[in-house]
């Protein structure tokens, strides 16, 4: 090897050694090996060299590369060890200490929204009902008088299980919290009002849609309840509930198979801002409806003697609309940023809106 490679080499290696940190690092790598560097231009200036002379050139230019590429990689795999050392020397944890005190939990807004509306519907003499998540076809379809050929019944919108032995349907995760409706009057003595909150499944997923939701249902059932104890019930619940004591609320007809006569409930709203109470425009808010005469016979009730009214709401539904929340899907991603700004406090009670 000649002189000029050799002092190459030995300027290179003294650089390297210098070098205390991967950016210097960087920087020696490309003045030897870069496209304007030392020995690049060698490697371009070897047609020039005699012919003779050309073969042995080159040979020692290849072995000085070779040398060189690997004292560049041992010193990047030096000094990458030494900077992880330092960071974790730096981010060393004892272990032994005492934890660093932070701020409690949040209750999140599915939670106190349901709090909010158990305290609400309890202060009109509703019980608190719940029942399983997997259900029978004849608890979840047809005892609620929903007939074969529904829509809600096919495997685009429901999530069924592995048939069991002994049954002729398959069982369901329930599409709605309805079917505790239906164990509660097989299961109590009338009269009686309960809401039953709990999560329901659907196959849905987008920006306002979820495979997996919550519900909030009503029943009340006795010898002389009429459509106006639930249009009063739900005013009620509707205006305490968003603290709007002039909220407008509209009945329209509609149909469930569960409920007849059914109605479908609107609130004021602006569409334009989103604001509640005002604007003229109507937003679609639950259903309800008088509890229809064959979901009492299908419990073993007499509608001749007994009936009652129903209700059901999404309880992701009326707390966006309520705290202002525009999409559905953070309410699952587990996000702890949006949590402490939508959350609240577990110490505090629910506020309920006076005077309504």
């Amino acid at each position: 090897m000649s002189d000029d490679l050799d002092a190459l080499k030995s300027r290179t290696e003294a650089d390297l050694a210098a070098a205390t940190d991967l950016r210097a690092w960087d920087a020696v790598r490309v003045a030897v090996l870069g496209k304007s560097g030392s020995l690049t231009a060698l490697l371009k200036e070897l047609g020039k060299v005699a012919p003779e002379e050309r073969r042995e050139r080159g040979a020692a230019l290849n072995r000085l590369k070779d040398s060189l590429n690997a004292a560049i990689e041992a010193r990047r795999t030096a000094l990458e060890t030494a900077a992880l050392e330092a960071r974790l020397a730096a981010e060393r944890m004892d272990v032994t200490l005492p934890p660093r005190p932070h701020p409690a939990g949040l209750i999140h807004p599915i939670s106190r929204t349901i709090e909010e509306m158990a305290a609400i519907f309890g202060a009109m003499g509703f019980e608190v009902a719940e029942g399983p998540d997997v259900e029978s076809d004849w608890h979840n379809f047809g005892a609620l008088n929903i007939p074969a050929h529904h829509p809600a019944r096919a495997d685009h919108d429901t999530f069924y299980l592995p048939p069991v032995a002994g049954q002729s349907m398959p069982p369901v995760l329930r599409t709605h919290t309805s079917p505790v409706q239906v164990r509660t009057m097989l299961e109590r003595s009338l009269p009686f009002r309960v809401v039953v909150p709990g999560r329901t499944y659907r196959a849905d997923h987008d920006a306002t849609h979820s495979p997996m939701f919550h519900q909030i249902e009503g029943l009340a059932l006795g010898r002389d309840i009429t459509l106006g104890h639930l249009k009063g019930c739900l005013i009620d619940f509707l205006r305490t509930f968003f603290g709007i004591s002039t909220l407008p609320v509209r009945f329209r007809s509609s149909y469930f198979p569960f409920t007849e006569p059914s109605m479908e409930v609107d609130i004021g709203w602006n569409r334009k801002t989103g604001e509640l109470g005002g604007g003229g425009d109507w937003l679609e808010i639950l259903g309800s409806g008088m509890v229809h005469p064959k979901v009492l016979a299908n419990a073993g009730i007499d509608p001749r003697e007994w009936q009652g009214f129903a209700f059901g709401m999404g309880v992701e539904r009326v707390t966006m609309l309520k705290h202002g929340i525009p999409d559905l899907r953070p309410f699952y991603e587990s996000d702890i940023r949006w949590l402490r700004h939508y959350g609240f406090n577990p110490l505090a009670p629910a506020m309920l809106h006076e005077g309504v």
